[in-house]
């Protein structure tokens, strides 16, 4: 990396004998600002630690001594040193007398978006989020530079404290062939984005600090008139913006929704939940933790969904060494909510299946090696393999798919009707245990029924057609996971495995809470550490109702049996051996 900073030109608005100390302490290149303050004494910041230049209090005289060698202070109450990036700020008292200063050394570094390069290539919006002095208008003048010089964009900087590009008519090399639009009032910068679009033709607006309601509509008006937004916002994470009314809608806006009863009971929701209201202004977000570390969220409206949901996103983690090395990890959020960072090649996606999940405490019952080495190597499932050698069928099923003959003659995908029974939770199964069943709303297309046995006995007329179109019924108790399974399996003439499947038992996972996880792991453990091997009943922990439920279809899974008992709210689930 290069850095230009021109100290020498702040330094010299400082006290004489401020100027001496600084010029000659071992860490002048690191230097981040100094400040004065009336009757205390001056203060010089580093990146790590901060100390007192002199023990004399700064007087008045030497702040208006350094004023005068500043100039005028603008709205903001900021000034600049003309042809540099350094900006001094001023504190006021009550009647507008200036009586403190911050003075930041403003630096151009040019090769700090290595990390990011591959994304500002990509022509999409881009927000930079990050703690104050992270250096994001360092990032955010260099990914001007680099649009405008390596990838010849007609690049417009809009410039309110002219902290970018410096201070000044002339802007700074740093930003190089990219233009610069100075802001008159800080409450214009709105005005003066949109009049970037419709006066001057760029295919990319660089914006530093959006951080009212109007500069964030500002933003949405240009995104959707096709132009590139490289922009930062007072914020640290995505959560920030989130729960920021001003600024939401740079992420898509956030609205309450009422769901219906199924929908509700599908999801194991509140009936009224917050959704993302619109696309989200920026379509990637750039957290910097650090000046070296950066979490990078490819797909914002990906994120706020997941995150509005209740769970946490997997985001990827890019790093810098001494030597510009990038390294890349991904951060995955596993399903009882204790994520961890796995690494990744640079431009390579993290495994697929992640083995901290929620089955990695407990005892395990492993496959055979030469399982798990084909597994590795194949990217599939042992239960994959075994339904291919099973059923010679295609991965990728619809209507029109050609069909196979089964273990048993029969022909594959198996077109099934289902009544009564959950749809969602139908796809489910078959999505994640990869069955070669298709779902039908045409009962003469169906090769069956699977439906509820309550429903059945009330209708007749759905066995009289079934009967005139020799479609047979397969009846389940229940519309629950292990009710399910079992239906499709009697279906397809699959045996029901010895051992539970790692892939079945993600079918009860749903979009669950960390405490559904947490009441899942406990019933899980239970089974195979206590009632199976020891055949002895168990008592669990206190749920709430939906949970309880959850726990009934587990331990129905492991063809258990359970029962409630108890008072709300200390009503708990007795697990009983077999």
């Amino acid at each position: 990396m290069t850095i230009k900073e021109d100290l020498q030109k702040l330094l010299d608005i400082l006290p004489q004998d401020l100027r001496q100390i600084i010029e000659s302490h071992p860490q002048r290149d690191s230097l981040v600002e100094v400040v004065l303050d009336l009757g205390r004494c001056p203060e010089a910041r580093f990146p790590n630690q901060a100390e007192y230049l002199s023990e004399t209090p700064i007087t008045q005289a030497q702040i208006d001594d350094c004023i005068q060698r500043v100039g005028t202070f603008s709205g903001d109450n900021r000034a600049g040193i003309e042809l540099t990036l350094h900006r001094i700020s001023a504190i006021r008292n009550r009647s507008g007398r200036i009586i403190g200063l911050t003075c930041r050394v403003g630096r151009a570094v040019f090769g700090t978006i290595g990390m990011i390069r591959d994304l500002v290539e990509t022509g999409k919006s881009i927000l930079m989020l990050g703690r104050p002095g992270v250096g994001k208008t360092t990032a955010l003048r260099e990914i001007a530079r680099v649009l405008a010089d390596d990838f010849h964009k007609r690049v417009v900087i809009i410039d309110t404290s002219n902290e970018i590009a410096g201070d000044g008519d002339v802007p700074h090399p740093a930003i190089g062939r990219a233009r610069r639009m100075q802001v008159a009032k800080p409450e214009l910068q709105h005005q003066v984005m949109i009049e970037a679009v419709e006066n001057h033709m760029p295919e990319v607006i660089v914006i530093d600090e959006i951080g009212t309601e109007l500069e964030a509509l500002a933003a949405r008006t240009i995104a959707e008139r096709g132009v590139q937004l490289v922009g930062t916002a007072h914020g640290n994470q995505i959560e920030n913006l989130i729960k920021n009314p001003t600024l939401s809608d740079l992420v898509g806006g956030i609205q309450a929704v009422t769901l219906g009863d199924d929908e509700a009971r599908r999801r194991g929701s509140q009936k009224t939940v917050l959704e993302r209201k619109a696309p989200p202004t920026f379509e990637i977000a750039v957290e910097m933790l650090e000046r070296q570390r950066w979490v990078i969220h490819e797909s914002v409206a990906d994120t706020v969904d997941t995150l509005l949901r209740g769970r946490q996103p997997s985001p990827q983690t890019r790093t810098v060494d001494d030597q510009g090395k990038v390294a890349m990890t991904r951060q995955l959020s596993v399903v009882n909510g204790r994520g961890g960072h796995i690494p990744a090649e640079e431009g390579s996606f993290p495994p697929a299946r992640p083995t901290n999940g929620w089955r990695a405490s407990g005892q395990m019952v492993a496959l055979p090696p030469l399982s798990l080495e084909r597994e590795r190597m194949t990217g599939r499932s042992e239960f994959d393999r075994l339904l291919d050698e099973s059923f010679n069928y295609s991965e990728s099923f619809d209507v029109k798919a050609s069909r196979h003959a089964g273990p048993n003659g029969e022909d594959l995908p198996l077109h099934i009707y289902p009544y009564g029974v959950s749809r969602h939770q139908l796809e489910q199964v078959i999505g994640v245990l990869t069955l070669p069943v298709v779902l039908t709303k045409d009962i003469d297309t169906a090769d069956a029924i699977l439906a509820l046995r309550s429903h059945v006995k009330n209708q007749a007329k759905l066995r009289q057609m079934a009967k005139a179109r020799h479609v047979p019924i397969h009846m389940i108790k229940s519309s629950t996971i292990p009710q399910i399974t079992r239906g499709l399996r009697r279906l397809l003439n699959i045996e029901d495995p010895d051992l539970t499947d790692d892939r079945e038992l993600q079918l009860f996972l749903h979009n669950g809470s960390d405490d559904e996880m947490d009441a899942l792991e406990e019933a899980r453990l239970a089974v195979e550490q206590i009632v199976i091997p020891k055949g002895q009943p168990v008592e669990l922990l206190p749920r709430s109702s939906p949970v309880r439920k959850m726990q009934h279809e587990l331990v129905e899974h492991y063809r258990l049996k359970s029962d409630s008992f108890g008072e709300e709210p200390n009503r708990r689930l007795r697990i009983y051996p077999a």
